[in-house]
């Protein structure tokens, strides 16, 4: 099971981030993921919001960086980590779009893009935005198809696309909670990466299906782990993960700076190697 970072920073929820975070920016950020590059993770994240109704930010919060700006800044400070949107909501985009801006990432980036989709849930974003909410399941499903089609291809429905991605072999985690998001993802995309499931319900919705030996189960631990602090419960929640079928876990840690956070990927990725 490889270890991935929900990245600090730039996605604060509620109750769901420390404090030094508030305040924490470039440098800070920069400094977490050389760290994480140079231990070996998997993985970065960043989630895409436009932005959230007033009236839901207790509930959803307000700090979401841009996926794309955010993690071009973090392909040029890093090495070998892969860069994945968590997600990217499918209806805000033309997929053909989507293969230009995260191809050229891609190519910048020595081909380390994941793209993690969703169809979104926000109502008022949708309409913040003129996008269509209504049959957005169907739509993502024609849009996935048409994203993988476009993906590293010089020319696409007549239009040459320049620069554009390094491969046509394009990783896509579907994200959701439900078993049409799972049928999803094993159809159309290369992993799953549910959220707000428990590790039985998930084990329950991946029962019936033959995985493709390659397809990626991404699970959360579901709050912060304190490998220095309790590795044994750490150790504990990562090997559940794995054991309801996880191949990637997508982690993030208790911490109190950003210092003391690259301290406890450290203890992190000691466990994880273990397991």
């Amino acid at each position: 099971m490889k270890l991935g970072l929900s990245t600090p920073i730039v996605m604060q929820h509620p109750g769901e981030f420390s404090p030094w975070e508030a305040d924490a920016g470039p440098d800070e950020l920069d400094l977490i993921a050389e760290a994480a590059d140079g231990l070996g993770f998997h993985h970065l994240t960043c989630a895409e919001h436009t932005g959230i109704p007033a009236s839901a930010a207790a509930v959803r919060g307000t700090v979401y960086w841009d996926p794309l700006a955010t993690l071009s800044f973090l392909a040029a400070r890093t090495r070998r980590i892969r860069l994945a949107t968590a997600v990217v909501v499918l209806p805000y985009h033309h997929p053909v779009a989507l293969a230009k801006s995260y191809g050229t990432l891609d190519r910048l980036s020595g081909g380390r893009v994941i793209l993690g989709v969703g169809v979104g849930s926000l109502t008022e974003e949708f309409e913040l935005l003129g996008a269509q909410f209504e049959d957005r399941g169907a739509a993502a499903d024609r849009d996935i198809a048409r994203l993988r089609a476009a993906w590293g291809q010089r020319e696409v429905d007549g239009f040459v696309i320049e620069p554009h991605a390094t491969t046509t072999d394009l990783e896509v985690w579907v994200g959701g909670r439900t078993r049409r998001s799972l049928r999803r993802a094993v159809e159309l995309g290369t992993g799953w990466v549910p959220f707000g499931l428990s590790p039985d319900t998930i084990a329950e919705f991946l029962a019936p299906h033959h995985l493709p030996a390659d397809f990626d189960v991404v699970l959360s631990p579901g709050t912060a782990l304190d490998p220095l602090g309790d590795p044994d419960n750490a150790r504990g929640r990562l090997g559940r993960l794995r054991d309801a079928g996880a191949t990637v876990a997508n982690c993030t840690v208790q911490a109190r700076s950003a210092e003391h956070f690259c301290e406890q990927l450290a203890a992190l990725h000691a466990i994880g190697e273990a397991i």
